[in-house]
């Protein structure tokens, strides 16, 4: 796979396997994002955000159009009910926070334990800055 079949639309990438992404975002200079998250960013149906407003910033820069929905402290849990009904019926959802992984000091705990009780398919996480704490 080429830099550009990853990072521009219609690449010839591999499909990407339904279930939950947890996706480490840049904590300072947008482009540490890594060529994963790029394709996951882009090929998920849906990203659940931390902030949409601070993902779409990340989404404009990279031309990912992916549709984005609110997952915060203050929805955490209901937004995770919704989401994990999605994953089983072959759903590939991405989650991510303002920076860094998802789960640590941000929302995401919440879902991946509702994934993993599912008993979906696939938890994967793309790693980044934060990559160490994904082992």
């Amino acid at each position: 796979m080429t830099l550009s079949e990853v990072v521009s639309p219609g690449g010839d990438a591999t499909p990407l396997a339904p279930g939950l992404y947890l996706v480490a975002t840049p904590i300072g200079n947008l482009e540490d994002i890594t060529l994963r998250a790029l394709r996951v960013l882009r090929s998920v149906d849906r990203i659940a955000c931390e902030d949409t407003r601070q993902t779409q910033k990340l989404l404009n820069h990279f031309g990912i159009a992916t549709s984005t929905v609110s997952y915060h402290m203050h929805n955490e849990r209901s937004r995770a009910e919704e989401l994990v009904t999605a994953l089983p019926e072959g759903a590939r959802i991405a989650v991510v926070s303002d920076a860094g992984m998802p789960g640590i000091a941000d929302p995401g705990a919440e879902i991946a334990s509702a994934a993993i009780a599912a008993r979906c398919k696939c938890v994967s996480s793309a790693w980044g800055e934060c990559g160490t704490l994904c082992v």
